[in-house]
This record gives structure tokens, sequence and C-alpha cells, in this order.
């Protein structure tokens, strides 16, 4: 499988990495998640996103692959107040708890990335997040820090000058990140990690396949798939966003080993043809002018 260096990291990290989210909010049995998870390593993905809020996930990550923690890299989140924490989300007490208790459910004595989850650019600019990932980061608790988010709090994180990485939405019909925000970030040598990489699975669908991929189905009804692009949306979609070249790593979000290792068969397809991608960006710039990056 294709890696890149995820910006100026020391990671080298697979295209297409792993998000953690659902198997802790569709509640996978260990059964179900060991068989992904182990799946996705023995494939040879080698980068697993997760965060604390993602109920059970961090949990079930430590307690069914921390024994193989040399073959991947390992993201968490922190910010929110969860897990029956107390205090100001976002402030130094709480990352710095969040990061503690994410360690000890991950089974490890450091991760390769904590990130803050997904705060407004006023609350990034009071610089007490920032901060309490830096102390976490000198500390030995983590290698490397990013922000995750969206928009202008995405911009003004990679102002800041503070972060290794950025995770933000990307997709087919949330583009707007492309024309800002990943010039911003490559010029600042931080790591682009694309979230949402296939669109919550809702372009090409008669209907929105969740309460969660409405808006990403309602603008896709004003796109159309190129006559030479291929069939099978999810390829279509996956693939766009693998056609960025400043995009390191795309993680996309499972509670099915099926699904997930199909999806390497898809990603392995390499690139979309360039004219596609060209008429994809050409739409998106036509109808796209009012669409934000969805939170």
């Amino acid at each position: 499988m294709e890696k890149r260096r995820l910006g100026a990291t020391d990671m080298e990290v697979t295209r297409l990495g792993f998000g953690g989210a659902r198997i802790g909010f569709e509640k996978s049995t260990d059964e179900e998640a060991a068989r992904l998870l182990n799946g996705l390593l023995d494939a040879g993905v080698n980068f697993i996103d997760t965060a604390a809020c993602y109920e059970g996930s961090e949990e079930q990550i430590g307690r069914l692959i921390a024994g193989r923690r040399s073959e991947y890299y390992l993201a968490t989140k922190a910010g929110h107040v969860v897990n029956g924490a107390t205090g100001e989300p976002y402030s130094e007490p709480v990352i710095t708890e969040s990061i503690e208790r994410s360690l000890k459910r991950l089974k490890t004595e450091a991760v390769d990335l904590v990130q803050i989850h997904s705060c407004s650019a006023e609350v990034l600019l009071r610089g007490e997040a920032a901060n309490a990932l830096v102390k976490a980061r000198e500390a030995g608790k983590t290698r490397y820090i990013g922000f995750s988010g969206d928009g202008d709090a995405a911009a003004e994180a990679i102002a800041m000058g503070v972060f290794d990485t950025l995770q933000t939405s990307f997709n087919l019909v949330d583009q707007s990140a492309a024309a800002e925000i990943f010039p911003m970030a490559i010029a600042l040598g931080v790591g682009i990690i694309a979230k949402r990489p296939i669109a919550n699975a809702a372009f090409g669908q008669v209907a929105s396949p969740s309460s969660y991929a409405d808006e990403y189905w309602r603008r896709s009804q004003g796109m159309s798939a190129p006559a030479d692009a291929p069939d099978d949306p999810i390829e279509f979609a996956l693939r766009f966003t693998l056609s960025l070249d400043e995009i390191d790593t795309a993680i996309v979000g499972t509670s099915s080993a099926e699904h997930a290792l199909a999806n390497l068969e898809l990603a392995a397809a390499g690139p979309l043809d360039a004219g596609i991608v060209a008429d994809l960006r050409k739409q998106f710039a036509a109808l796209g002018s009012e669409w934000n990056q969805l939170t």
C-alpha cells in the first residue's frame, strides 16, 4: 500500500487510514472489532485515529490490538468533557486529564499524535488548548500534536504555527479546504489528514443513508458523475479524495471488516483520471461557493 510522509513528521502513513468513531458509536462487539482492526493491520494499514469521545473506541483499540502497537501510528483527540469528567471544555485541566485517560484506555505509554477536537477559532485563539498539547508533548505523552476541525478554525490552527497536523473534512461535495486550507498547510509543512473522504456514503444514493449524511446527500443532488467515472459510488468518492496529492492520508470509519477491506481494494486502483477530477472541481466551484465545511 502506498505510504506518504505525514507533513514534516517522521511518520510514513498509509494513504488510507482507519477512523475509530463507528466501532464506538455503533457498539461493535470485541469479536467484530478484533476482526476489523486485525484485518486492517494484516493488510498493511498503519494509521489509526480515534478520540476520547468515541464512546468505547479507545478501550477496544487498547484491549484488542495493544499487543501490535509497533505496527501502527496511533492518533487520538481531546478537548470535550466526556467520560464523567468535569471542567471547561478545551481548558488545560480537561485536556491533560483526557490524555491521561486515553493512554490508559489505549494501553500505551504514548500516542503518536494528539489533536484538539473541533473547537472554534475563538477558543483556539485563547491558546490554552494548544499549550496543553505542547506540554503533553514535552512530557512524552505524545510525539506530535495536531488540530481536528474545519473552516476558520482550521485556518487559524495552521497560522498559529504550533501544530504538526491538520485533520479536516474533504470529499467530492465538501471541497472548500482545497482552495485555501491545503495551500496554507503545505507551506508550513503541516500534514493533512482528510476526514469524511467518502462523503458519508451519500453520493449516488436515492436517499440519504443516515441523518449524519443528510447535508452531503442534499449537496450531491446538484452534482453528477462524469460519464467515464467508476460506477461504484464509494470507489468514485474515495478515489477522488485520494487523487489530491496534498492529502497525506484519508481516514474512513466503519464497523464492518468486509467494508474496510473492500475500501482498501478500491483505494488500490489509484487516483481518478485527471479529467474526471477537473470536472468535479469545476462542478464544486460552480455550486459550492456557499457550502461550508461540515463540522
